[in-house]
């Protein structure tokens, strides 16, 4: 049985990355993690990608190749981060289900407090920014 998939979408413009932070449940609340959600059933994951950003974030975004490695969750599922860019990039993502959204520069995202998953991906999530910046 293939594994529950969780998207998650690795925003970056202008050499820095987007994260949202929890609202909700208490123990992630605070917290910081990349937008993203679960592949519904019959979904390809850059559709359920597409259609977790503009329900998280109000914006529809392009979704580019992966990021770093599949990280397991709990109850059998994985995450999965996809590159992402906004499809327009002077739109601005706003917290719709979340307390807030904020740009980090790739030197803030060591010490940024992420939710478990999402803080194993931040070497990934480096070499991007790092690599976005440069490019």
């Amino acid at each position: 049985m293939k594994p529950s998939v969780v998207v998650g979408a690795a925003i970056v413009r202008g050499g820095l990355l987007l994260a949202q932070q929890r609202a909700y449940p208490a123990e992630a609340a605070g917290r910081w993690e990349l937008p993203g959600g679960r592949v519904e059933a019959g979904e390809s994951e850059p559709d359920a990608l597409r259609r977790e950003c503009a329900e998280e974030l109000g914006v529809a975004v392009a979704v580019l190749g992966r990021v770093g490695a599949d990280v397991p969750l709990p109850g059998g599922k994985v995450l999965r981060v996809f590159g992402a860019a906004l499809a327009d990039p002077v739109a601005e993502p706003r917290a719709v289900e979340h307390r807030a959204v904020r740009w980090f520069a790739a030197a803030e995202l060591p010490a940024v407090d992420w939710l478990p998953a999402d803080r194993a991906l931040v070497p990934a999530l480096l070499d991007l920014v790092s690599a976005a910046d440069s490019g």
